[in-house]
């Protein structure tokens, strides 16, 4: 069952040091010592001191081991990071789904975040925040390590899809034609840094990291080569969503736990809405693929009719 929450703001301070482990190994050092004290004399306790004193360094410049992930190996703040591990998901703040996403970006699966976040995208979580024009956007994981960062960084931690109409109805080109694909569609710069950029919070478009997106961009009614676009905010592709076809990227993580085919298609409907991807049909010079709300796929009609968006993006 799917749950929708709206974010509040609100970050665990980034300068708490101390984690649970290193709270447990203070306080039993710390009652080592007033024991030894009594019964074994101050030589043996000044040693345990020092021991206590190289805990106290670790936890102070926090490089905590084993599965507390700390800053050695780099990653994410790990206070945040560790905050959001100990809550229900349902309550993560931007901040934190952007903490968890590049801890996991950094670690991999050895993230201490990355089966909880499995099991958040797997489960369907809804989470949301508020647009400028007073929508409210509801998205969820699809992805886990799953898009190029477009610096050639790595991979973006976590890919979100919107599962909501909030941005409306919109036409992919003022015209009825797909030459040039998404690349070159008219809907495609509206997202990536027009009006439609515009009506993501700030607090979100800062967080948001380009990413490489592979679309077939020539249209016209032929098929092409797979080439390469940046896009912040971006449109799934037909293969992204159902897996069994041979271009467009591939499969995001969430589509495939579902098993979600182009003949077993239910779970690729978001809502109720019938919505764009950014494939072309390469038979039509007019259309993109579309979802039709009973998660069908379809390409029926030209790319200058209004339909909804469920736009993707990643931190």
């Amino acid at each position: 069952m799917q749950r929708q929450i709206t974010f509040g703001g609100g970050v665990s301070p980034r300068n708490t040091r101390l984690r649970g482990q290193s709270i447990i190994e203070y306080v039993l050092i710390i009652a080592v010592i007033s024991l030894v004290v009594v019964f074994a004399g101050p030589a043996v306790a000044g040693a345990i001191r020092n021991q206590f004193n190289l805990v106290g360094n670790t936890v102070n410049s926090g490089t905590t081991g084993g599965t507390e992930g700390g800053g050695a190996s780099g990653g994410a703040d790990s206070a945040t990071v560790q905050a959001a591990i100990a809550k229900d998901a349902k309550d993560w703040t931007l901040d934190e789904q952007k903490a968890v996403a590049e801890d996991i970006a950094a670690k991999g699966e050895a993230s201490p975040a990355y089966s909880k976040a499995k099991a958040v995208m797997d489960a369907g979580t809804i989470f949301s925040t508020k647009l400028t024009n007073g929508q409210t956007l509801a998205y969820r994981i699809v992805g886990i390590n799953h898009d190029d960062l477009a610096d050639g960084s790595g991979k973006a931690g976590l890919t979100f899809e919107a599962t909501n109409d909030a941005m409306g109805r919109q036409r992919m080109n003022a015209e009825f034609t797909n030459a040039g694909g998404w690349e070159k569609s008219e809907l495609r710069g509206r997202l990536s840094s027009g009006d439609l950029w515009a009506l993501l919070p700030s607090e979100l478009q800062s967080k948001v990291k380009a990413v490489t997106k592979m679309t077939d961009n020539k249209g016209g009614g032929s098929a092409g080569t797979p080439s390469a676009t940046t896009d912040k905010v971006f449109l799934l592709s037909t293969a992204e969503i159902y897996g069994d076809l041979q271009s467009d990227g591939s499969q995001y993580e969430y589509y495939k736990s579902k098993r979600v085919t182009t003949s077993n298609h239910y779970e690729a409907s978001s809502s109720s809405k019938y919505h764009w991807t950014r494939s072309v049909d390469p038979n039509k010079s007019t259309s993109f693929y579309y979802v039709l709300d009973s998660g069908t796929l379809i390409s029926y009609y030209g790319s200058a009719n209004a339909f909804h968006l469920f736009p993707a993006f990643c931190f």
